[in-house]
């Protein structure tokens, strides 16, 4: 999923994406964060969300 469309359906998620300088914008996350770094930012989206990686993985 994009940042932007998480947001839209989690708007609680929008301060962890400017925490990690994230734009909202429709590309992937996969295409906007290095590989690297994405799994902090996904852990923190899945505990806002209260969910788990089977629902905001890498590529998503």
């Amino acid at each position: 999923m994009s940042p932007k469309a998480i947001v839209e359906f989690w708007g609680v998620t929008e301060d962890i994406f400017i925490k990690h300088n994230i734009l909202l914008t429709r590309q992937t996350l996969e295409s906007l964060v290095d590989e690297e770094q994405l799994s902090l930012p996904l852990q923190e989206l899945n505990a806002a969300v209260g969910s788990s990686n089977a629902t905001c993985i890498k590529g998503g």
